[in-house]
């Protein structure tokens, strides 16, 4: 399978503006999340996805691959497309890796990609919650999966809800997932998703893929060990640096 790398990359985020250009450790973060895809295994060829000329001339400064984008795009999704039909290169995959997660591991990126086989349509990454503060955290979107594997729902809410169960005690009783907000598309599919109209249950939760659910597409999901940190306010970045510092 020939996968496409996609870091959609915008400067004007309304909580931290200019994000992919603040200093990681001596490194931009879109540089340092383009390094990180870069030593992924399965990964054919990785391109920034931006809507900004300053990225542009950032990722073109440190050898980068970059596609400049339109700046009337609603998610990351409708950037990878556009990035997508851009290639020359024939692609049976595409994989949207976040650009605001600069310790995202190369493992994760194969993880993700060993589910593609030409019937998936759809993929992303879960891990198992272990902790109270983020099974009941609204910013921290859970997911249900049925025996396949396949995600049968999202929610910002703590699903399933433990009937007749303390709320203390439902780690203790049933495994949680948290969503990894990492997406493999395959080719057509990402052009099809990109066509749909905003659906109510996208409405409800705020969360782009229930339109690709509520639309009959599957989406196929794989268990993750390792933790991620996305960096989204000047605050994250604080803890960021902190972290880094500790594993110095």
């Amino acid at each position: 399978m020939k996968i496409l790398g996609v870091i959609p990359s915008r400067y004007a985020s309304t909580r931290f503006p200019a994000k992919p250009l603040v200093d990681i450790a001596g490194k931009s973060m879109v540089e340092t999340v383009y390094a990180q895809v870069k030593k992924s295994k399965r990964i054919t060829h990785v391109v920034v996805a931006t809507d900004n000329q300053q990225i542009v001339d950032h990722v073109q400064a440190f050898g980068g691959n970059v596609c400049m984008t339109s700046e009337q795009h609603q998610s990351g999704t409708d950037r990878c497309f556009e990035a997508y039909s851009r290639q020359t290169e024939h692609y049976d995959y595409v994989i949207n890796i976040q650009g605001d997660e600069p310790f995202i591991d190369p493992q994760q990126i194969d993880l993700l990609a060993a589910l593609l086989d030409g019937k998936t349509e759809l993929a992303t990454l879960i891990k198992v919650i272990g902790k109270e503060e983020q099974l009941f955290n609204p910013n921290v979107v859970k997911v249900v999966v049925n025996a396949l594997g396949e995600a049968l729902y999202f929610s910002r809410s703590t699903i399933p809800h433990l009937r007749n169960t303390e709320q203390s005690q439902w780690l203790a009783n049933h495994i949680f997932y948290k969503h990894i907000g990492m997406y493999a598309y395959r080719r057509d599919i990402l052009e099809r998703i990109t066509k749909l109209s905003v659906s109510s249950l996208e409405k409800a939760e705020s969360l782009e893929q229930l339109r690709w659910l509520e639309n009959g597409f599957k989406i196929k999901t794989a268990v993750t060990e390792i933790e991620t940190m996305g960096i989204d306010t000047p605050e994250d970045l604080t803890h960021a640096l902190a972290y880094l510092k500790s594993k110095a």
